[in-house]
């Protein structure tokens, strides 16, 4: 397993959002690495996601326990629960998952009965993963009707047209009181706990500004305000349930059943939750992926966008990776799985984004603790307002404490508090959508700060493996070098010469012959005879009776006493390795044949993805431990600012150390090399197909397809979400400010508080859920 944790530029988590409850992620000693928030986890956490967890995993000291509470959607009841389990005994620490509705409890063995108790106390019923239910999918609570509240708002505007036209106190009275009872029984259930409990949230204050402007013979409005109320909480709590089923839905992305085949050679639909790896399954055109797995026989064309991002379907042949979730092309394919159900790629993506989801932002934690201040603040104001005026200014009671009522409305910060994680999770969505893995709403706040990004030359800019480039073939007769494109060489000789140098290097299993190999294309290889290989410097055998060499200019020179001034040689070589290419030597007796250039390539999207690294300010570096010379022809020809190159892992450290004195400060690379730089970096990137594993448990971003372009638009989503984040916070508190002053002037009504609140609420979820679009 690998893990990293990073160093001080990397904001602290607490025990409480340090971790998603429905992980049940154990750790040895504390619930974080108690530097950058990072979860150490292992495969077997992997399960949480798609399949049922024990109802308790044993900690040192202790006992963890993740249960599901339907009745938990915000911040309201995260602190009613907080409230009520933090002072018992034997309750260690806390982690809650809104999104996920999961609460996860460190606690003694024995405290667990008493915990559940308590949380049954507050109206709440806690789900265990034991009684059936599963952690990773019950996501969705029942639909409440509509009806109810259809019925208490004509109700209530019977009731508000019967004063105004002058009918029955009587009949005003009793529709005011069917539309409270219709609508707003289940605030004042929750209100009542609430009160109780020594927790003055939302559902509190509600039920008493309603019922004081009962009290206070305001039938009508005090109909109006809990029909008005509930409806909104109904509206808001449908927006969140988009928002919570934006993760859900990736969960729906693999099938549920797969074809597999048995040991006696037949197939057969099977449950993919109970296909063991090593198993072959077969995919027909269209069909899903069931389980990540190598393909054993056939080729496709497959859309791999759900996890990577792709917009292009990808060629798939013999021997290449398929995950589960993508979607199978024109041509049937079997394959043989390499993973679990529980622990394909799409499985690590929902956990990733699960564990994000329990790590809060800046933003977030700052606006939690300013929450904690303002609303007892407020109730202290409105009670100065109620009592303050008329036992000092003789003003009437019934004016002043119905604009105290008006602004415990007013005070709830619900809006101000759920404005930042609705924003963040949408965020990682989006970034999911398009194959950007981001492991928690910190990195993705911290990406619009980005001053730097130095990146890992080999298998981040380039392929990550070698290909043949350049082909000289020398003259049979002149003996000088013929500069010829590889699709030109058709004359005998070239071809021949190219034949040979292929029959070697089939022999080798070095990378640089098995570029020639794959680039000669042809499998009319020359039988050879007493090869023999020199470590480090190439290969010799006999072919059809002559003794041919193929390595570098070095040992061939030295094995037949060339001179490149003999064969004008010089030219040829210093070209090629300017442009930071191996060059091999092909030869026989006194003379050479032919020159090969391998080298790693340039992926194609690399440059584009540096101009827009520019445009958005963000200056690159390679830091490589390659050469010099290849490092800065790489650089070159992508456009990258600054090159250090034959650095060890130390090194690249220390530079990321220096590039941070300029600010913000990203680093690529492949996860497992590059481990010491991606942990000192502010956001370590990795690629995550070429070290999947090692990607998703070390970086903070993982690139699912490998492509650099994910960076800017990383970039770009996070300065949307800070964007959005500051609109909301603005949002909320402009709009109660404006109708706290209102009030105080004596304009303010109660119907219209409860617009400052639930409305604003209703704005900034409607804001943040822009994010899904991007």
């Amino acid at each position: 397993m690998s893990t990293h944790s990073h160093g001080h530029r990397h904001p602290t988590a607490s025990a409480s959002d340090s971790l998603p409850a429905c992980c049940s992620t154990e750790h040895s000693g504390g619930v974080s690495d108690g530097h950058s928030g990072h979860a150490h986890h292992d495969h077997s956490d992997h399960a949480a996601v798609l399949t049922d967890l024990a109802p308790q995993k044993v900690l040192a000291g202790g006992a963890r326990t993740a249960m599901r509470i339907m009745q938990m959607d915000c911040p309201t009841e995260e602190s009613l629960l907080r409230k009520k389990l933090e002072p018992m005994d034997g309750v260690h620490a806390m982690q809650f998952n809104l999104m996920q509705r999961v609460l996860t409890v460190d606690h003694a063995p024995a405290a667990l009965a008493s915990i559940l108790q308590a949380i049954r106390s507050l109206g709440f019923e806690p789900e265990l993963p034991d009684e059936g239910k599963s952690l990773g999918k019950a996501l969705r609570a029942p639909v409440k009707p509509w009806w109810p509240l259809a019925v208490a708002g004509v109700a209530a505007i019977a009731a508000e047209g019967f004063e105004w036209f002058g009918g029955s106190d009587w009949v005003t009275i009793a529709l005011a009181l069917l539309a409270v009872g219709l609508s707003g029984l289940e605030t004042y259930k929750k209100g009542w706990v609430a009160v109780t409990n020594g927790n003055l949230n939302i559902n509190a204050l509600m039920s008493i500004a309603v019922t004081g402007a009962l009290i206070l013979g305001d039938w009508p409005e005090a109909a109006m305000v809990m029909v008005l109320f509930s409806i909104a909480e109904y509206i808001e709590a449908r927006s969140l349930e988009h928002a919570r089923n934006a993760i859900e839905r990736l969960l729906e992305v693999a099938p549920e059943t797969v074809m597999a085949q048995g040991p006696d050679g037949t197939w057969s639909s099977t449950p993919a939750a109970d296909v063991l790896p090593g198993t072959i399954l077969r995919a027909r055109p269209g069909d899903r992926i069931g389980l990540d797995g190598r393909i054993v026989k056939g080729s496709s064309m497959v859309d791999q966008a759900p996890i990577t991002g792709e917009s292009m379907p990808v060629e798939k042949n013999i021997d290449d990776l398929v995950y589960a979730g993508t979607i199978n092309g024109i041509g049937e394919i079997e394959y043989r799985t390499v993973a679990a159900f529980s622990n394909t790629m799409l499985a690590r993506i929902i956990h990733a984004v699960q564990v994000a989801q329990g790590r809060k932002a800046p933003v977030q934690r700052f606006v939690d603790r300013f929450a904690r201040v303002y609303t007892p603040m407020v109730c202290a104001m409105a009670l100065l307002v109620a009592i303050v005026p008329p036992l000092f200014m003789q003003a009437p009671w019934v004016d002043w404490i119905y604009k105290a009522l008006v602004l415990l409305v007013i005070a709830c910060p619900c809006a101000l508090v759920i404005s930042t994680p609705v924003a963040i999770v949408s965020g990682l969505a989006a970034a999911a959508r398009h194959g950007i893995l981001i492991k928690g709403g910190a990195y993705l706040e911290q990406g619009r700060k980005l001053a730097w990004l130095a990146l890992d030359k080999t298998g981040t800019l380039t392929h990550g493996k070698p290909q043949q480039t350049d082909v000289i073939i020398f003259d049979d007769e002149s003996a000088l070098p013929s500069f010829s494109a590889l699709s030109q060489e058709q004359n005998g000789h070239h071809a021949y010469v190219r034949r040979l140098a292929a029959s070697l290097a089939a022999r080798s299993d070095h990378p640089v012959s098995s570029a020639i190999v794959q680039a000669y294309n042809d499998d009319s290889l020359l039988p050879v005879d007493n090869f023999q290989a020199a470590l480090g410097g190439g290969a010799k055998g006999e072919i059809e009776g002559i003794e041919y060499l193929l390595g570098n200019y070095r040992w061939v020179s030295g094995e037949i006493g060339l001179e490149a001034t003999d064969f004008k040689l010089s030219d040829s070589l210093a070209t090629l390795q300017e442009q930071g290419k191996t060059v091999t030597v092909l030869a026989a007796p006194g003379r050479v044949l032919g020159l090969f250039a391998v080298a790693d390539t340039v992926k194609p999207s690399t440059r584009q993805a540096i101009q827009e690294l520019h445009a958005l300010g963000v200056k690159t570096a390679v830091l490589s431990g390659d050469n010099l010379t290849t490092a800065q022809d790489i650089a070159r020809r992508v456009g990258i600012d600054s090159v250090r190159a034959e650095l060890l892992p130390e090194d690249k450290l220390e530079a990321i150390e220096q590039y941070a004195t300029e600010g913000a400060v990203g680093m690529v690379g492949d996860g497992i090399n590059d481990t010491p730089a991606l942990a000192r970096a502010d956001i370590g990137f990795a690629m995550g197909a070429m070290g999947s594993d090692t990607a998703i448990e070390v970086a903070d971003v993982a690139l699912m397809d490998d492509d650099l372009r994910r960076i800017p638009h990383f970039i770009r989503l996070s300065r949307a979400t800070y964007a959005i984040l500051t609109q909301n916070i603005c949002l909320a508190l402009g709009i109660k400010a404006v109708f706290l002053l209102l009030t105080l002037w004596g304009l303010g009504t109660m119907w219209m508080a409860v617009f400052a609140d639930v409305g604003a609420s209703m704005l900034v979820l409607a804001n943040s859920l822009r994010l899904l679009r991007k």
